[in-house]
């Protein structure tokens, strides 16, 4: 590859990751769409940028070329998304870029959706020259569960646990209590923010009887919904989730059912949806909407999940404590294996959050 060369490519990544940190503006506020940004740069000069900021609002490519104005003649854009080709909430982003007179389009990755796809052809057509695969990982990962959509009939599921140094996450009493930081909980409301789904087990919201709401973030476009994983439907009618389930919808996933007790939960608001394994229950899930499932424990629920090869990504909160002899191990339902043939998991994602670390596993591709 010539110098010239490796300096262009160079500069299409430079700018293909500021469309991609104005994807990430639309975090909570886009779904079902995906989040994108947009980038418009004319002689190296960046002279329009945009994302989607709503569900329903202007495109990424088209809020960033109203910035740019006449400017975008001759411009190359990087988007972090192929445009679209469609009419939806909005016309097709094709017709703007050919119509703001446009020289190259720079698309991190296409667009899976049949109904969206087709706008790099259209593109080709009008003579703009189009690219593909800078940073295509990062803009798959960022916009998962509506790559995921495309292809399966269950959620995108993220189990995420706070866990202790020795691996815990409880103490031997089994009293609620912080194990992470501020920060770390800061953090953990974000994930809430731009998820459909938050869950968990039975055993969790006895324990500590969960709100499961987004309360530290920018609140979401849509609250996600809560669910609860029980083997016989026992949610006590009690409990936060079963209190305010006219609130925020509620939705227990049950095994088997006591209608007596089912009809209490229906009266407070709650859904109640039979289900015989965690394949159907995803799969019930995902048909009433819910593309991304943010699991937060506990451990059986999580040891389920893991065995049935349910987990697409595994967030992990490692607070710096020990909790030491009787305290409750995070993964003790997971499945057994040898060390020496045990899988190594790609880290998507490790970030210090004060004393705290996130990190982000990848069980399956995209």
């Amino acid at each position: 590859m010539s110098i010239a060369a490796q300096r262009a490519d160079e500069r299409d990544v430079t700018f293909m990751r500021r469309a991609l940190t104005l994807a990430k503006k639309g975090w909570g506020q886009t779904a079902p769409n995906p989040m994108v940004g947009a980038v418009v740069v004319k002689d190296d000069v960046v002279v329009g940028e945009g994302y989607h900021t709503r569900y329903g609002a202007a495109h990424a490519e088209v809020d960033a070329l109203r910035a740019a104005g006449d400017r975008a003649r001759g411009a190359t854009v990087y988007v972090s998304l192929e445009p679209c080709a469609h009419f939806g909430k909005t016309p097709p982003c094709v017709d703007a870029l050919i119509a703001a007179g446009v020289a190259r389009v720079v698309a991190a990755t296409r667009d899976p959706s049949p109904p969206a796809s087709g706008g790099a052809e259209r593109l080709r057509a009008a003579g703009i020259n189009v690219a593909f695969d800078v940073e295509a990982a990062a803009a798959r990962e960022l916009n998962a569960p509506f790559f995921h959509a495309v292809v399966s009939d269950r959620p995108w599921v993220s189990v995420k646990l706070a866990l202790s140094i020795d691996g815990a996450i409880a103490d031997a009493s089994r009293g609620p209590a912080w194990l992470t930081g501020k920060k770390a909980r800061r953090e953990v409301h974000k994930l809430r923010a731009g998820t459909d789904a938050i869950a968990v087990g039975l055993g969790t919201v006895r324990a500590d009887n969960p709100e499961l709401t987004v309360r530290d973030a920018p609140p979401p476009r849509v609250a996600p919904a809560r669910v609860v994983f029980t083997r016989r439907g026992q949610l006590p009618i009690t409990s936060a989730v079963a209190r305010t389930a006219s609130d925020v919808p509620t939705i227990v996933v049950a095994e088997s059912v006591d209608l007596q007790h089912a009809r209490r939960l229906l009266a407070l608001g709650v859904e109640v949806v039979a289900a015989t394994s965690l394949e159907e229950a995803l799969r019930a899930l995902r048909q009433r909407g819910i593309r991304s499932l943010l699991v937060e424990g506990g451990a059986g629920i999580t040891g389920a999940l893991l065995g049935a090869n349910l987990v697409d990504r595994l967030i992990i909160f490692q607070a710096p404590v020990l909790l030491g002899a009787g305290a409750l191990p995070g993964f003790e339902s997971a499945p057994t294996m040898a060390a020496p043939g045990a899988r190594r998991y790609p880290i998507v994602r490790r970030t210090e959050l004060d004393d705290d670390l996130m990190t982000v596993y990848a069980l399956h591709s995209i």
